[in-house]
């Protein structure tokens, strides 16, 4: 079954959204990408289990807001399933060795995102 995977949290400024994630939830955040300004933290639940992993990045548009991601077992078989239920979805992007993903607006305009893991997306 599909689930979510990953949350991306765009801000205006990474080291102050940085500061109010990390004290109020204790996240860390590590810069996998040196020449991306984008940093990834791993959530944990009560019981200190591992949780859905994020990142964060600079905000691309005013009003762009959380993005929560949905691990697919094939992209191009979801990208039919949301077209045939009315929603919309953009161009899938590669994330070199990591996978593709895919913009997503379900039928009341909500946005998120699928994924598809594979190591060897270019």
């Amino acid at each position: 079954m599909a689930t979510f995977v990953h949350i991306d949290i765009p801000t205006d400024n990474l080291e102050r959204s940085k500061k109010f994630y990390s004290e109020l939830f204790g996240w860390t955040f590590e810069k996998p990408f040196p020449d991306m300004e984008y940093y990834i933290f791993a959530t944990k639940d009560l019981e200190g289990n591992e949780g859905i992993a994020g990142g964060m990045g600079n905000r691309e548009e005013p009003g762009q807001s959380v993005t929560n991601f949905i691990e697919v077992p094939s992209l191009d078989e979801y990208i039919k399933k949301i077209k045939a239920a009315g929603g919309k979805v953009s161009e899938p992007m590669p994330v070199p060795g990591m996978g593709y993903l895919s913009m997503c607006e379900d039928t009341e305009g909500n946005g998120f995102g699928i994924w598809e893991g594979n190591p060897d997306a270019k």
